[in-house]
């Protein structure tokens, strides 16, 4: 017998883990059943944080037969010897999709223009302390990918494109906590992301596959209308039938690259704007309706949107990658840019909360980038970057300013204390966006201090530039083969194809082109 039930907990009896699983059974008198599964489904707190609402499996089974509901995978076939695709970049598409052709019979050769992702940690504290950005090991490239060293947030709304339990599922196998499996707003934070990056990695390679780092992709081997495979920044030939295009939303030369060969790309809408800082105790206060959040509670997140009108058009404005006991780092790929992300480790315990306050750009806003094409806002994004960076003072520093003094248009005459470690520069924000995005950003500010009282305050700071919010890019694909309409073998992939927008939902795209590229190259074989 199996049923669902509901159950409502105290934030104590929720959320101290010790003793969770025990709260459980003893809410549903049911302390003495050994042969009684229980599995949490979903844990969610309810709108002012008074009450945690778990929902429960229940299943009465024999003690003898129990099975396991999430048993860990005891290993990957040895694929060393199978037929190879290549996939280029590994961030969380490249990673799950080496993992999926293995699952299936190939072998993957990974290249990562990247290092390896304990190795990476150097070039951020050059990024934090020296403001040394190196083009090809920062925040956005190497193992991982962007999400390793970002956040770790695994909330996604792209449940029809794949099976987001799987994906928790494989994180879960490689050391991410089993939590992640039925939190509302599952999250694993960066502090705990390399480690289950290095699993994943270890998976591929005890299982034959190959990951090459510090292996940038420069060009395209090409035959009539296929690929066979890439060269590499050393020169090395790689060939294969199928490659999976994992490069991520900053890998610009790989856009260029495309354009210069001819092969289709297009320019896509993308967001921009700033991220903003508060206090979290102030953000725990509006959310949770108290002057201090219970210690059991976790810190507390926001999502906002507004439909601003700008230039008599609406225009999306909205929270992004909000970031509950965060810090702001800086994701600048080159020297000369500075660009802003959030990032929060497990506990969340940072005194600061951040979120990305963006609005929705289209191409009617790249009209004086057209000689580029659809690399038009590319260059758009590109151009805002340099400027924030000249205006800061030409290091790592970002332009801020105060929030109220924002939307009014004032100069910040003092900023606050922010965990942005650069260090911050105090800048009117119209110097680095465009009127328009001026315009639209203000206004949701204002709607955002209507639905949260006191969010809208000059306790909270913007900080410049939100602008890698997803790829300003698009390379298309078929709908049903995943293959680039023009190029055979080629199956663009995740963030960077313009297909994904997060960690899971880049995850189960991965996993999707893995299966595509086997059943149009490696089907026969694979049999």
């Amino acid at each position: 017998m199996t049923k669902t039930i509901e159950l409502v907990l105290s934030p104590e009896e929720a959320y101290n883990e010790e003793v969770f699983p025990s709260n459980l059974r003893r809410k549903l008198n049911l302390l003495s059943a050994d042969d009684i599964h229980i599995e949490p489904l979903k844990r969610s707190i309810d709108a002012r944080g008074k009450k945690v609402v778990v929902r429960v499996l229940v299943e009465l089974t024999p003690k003898d037969k129990l099975q396991p509901r999430h048993p860990i995978k005891e290993g990957y076939q040895n694929v060393s010897t199978a037929p190879a695709a290549i996939v280029v970049g590994a961030g969380p598409a490249g990673l799950f999709a080496a993992l999926r052709l293995i699952e299936l019979g190939v072998k993957p050769i990974v290249i990562e223009r990247g290092k390896e992702v304990r190795s990476r940690r150097r070039d951020l504290a050059a990024i934090n302390k020296e403001h040394i950005v190196n083009p090809e090991s920062n925040y956005c490239f190497g193992e991982g990918g962007a999400g390793t060293y970002s956040d770790g947030k695994l909330y996604t709304r792209s449940k029809k494109r794949g099976d987001v339990k799987r994906i928790l599922e494989v994180l879960v196998e490689h050391g991410a906590k089993e939590e992640i499996l039925y939190e509302a707003h599952p999250h694993i934070g960066t502090n705990k992301l390399p480690a289950v990056v290095s699993n994943l990695r270890e998976s591929i390679l005890n299982a034959g596959g190959e990951i090459h780092f510090n292996t940038k992709l420069t060009d395209l081997v090409l035959e009539g209308g296929s690929i066979k495979g890439v060269i590499t920044e050393a020169g090395e030939k790689i060939k294969s039938d199928a490659v999976i295009l994992a490069t991520g939303h900053s890998a610009r030369d790989v856009y260029e690259l495309l354009y210069r060969k001819k092969i289709l790309i297009e320019s896509k809408p993308f967001a921009l704007g700033v991220r903003v800082e508060h206090s979290q105790l102030l953000i725990d206060q509006l959310q949770y309706h108290c002057e201090s959040r219970d210690p059991y509670l976790p810190a507390s997140a926001y999502a906002l949107v507004h439909q601003a009108k700008v230039d008599g058009a609406e225009h999306g404005v909205f929270s992004f990658c909000m970031c509950p006991g965060g810090f702001i780092v800086p994701s600048a790929t080159a020297p000369g840019e500075v660009v802003v992300n959030g990032m929060s480790p497990s506990r969340r315990d940072s005194k600061f909360a951040n979120s990305g306050i963006v609005m929705a750009v289209d191409e009617r806003r790249f009209k004086a980038y057209e000689k580029y094409g659809p690399l038009a806002g590319m260059y758009f994004q590109k151009e805002i970057e340099q400027k924030a960076c000249v205006v800061a003072g030409n290091t790592q520093r970002a332009p801020a300013q105060r929030l109220v003094d924002f939307v009014n248009g004032k100069h910040s005459s003092q900023l606050l204390d922010t965990s942005y470690q650069p260090g911050l520069t105090s800048i009117e924000m119209e110097e680095v966006l465009p009127g328009f995005l001026i315009s639209g950003l203000r206004q949701g500010f204002k709607n955002f201090g209507t639905k949260m009282k006191g969010y809208l305050t000059n306790d909270a700071q913007v900080v410049g530039v939100e602008s890698r919010t997803s790829s300003p890019v698009r390379i298309p694909r078929d709908k049903e083969t995943l293959e680039h309409p023009q190029l055979r073998g080629l199956f663009p992939s995740g963030e960077g194809a313009g297909y994904a927008g997060g960690i899971v939902s880049a995850a189960m795209d991965g996993e999707r082109c893995a299966e595509a590229a086997i059943k149009l190259y490696f089907d026969k074989i694979v049999k």
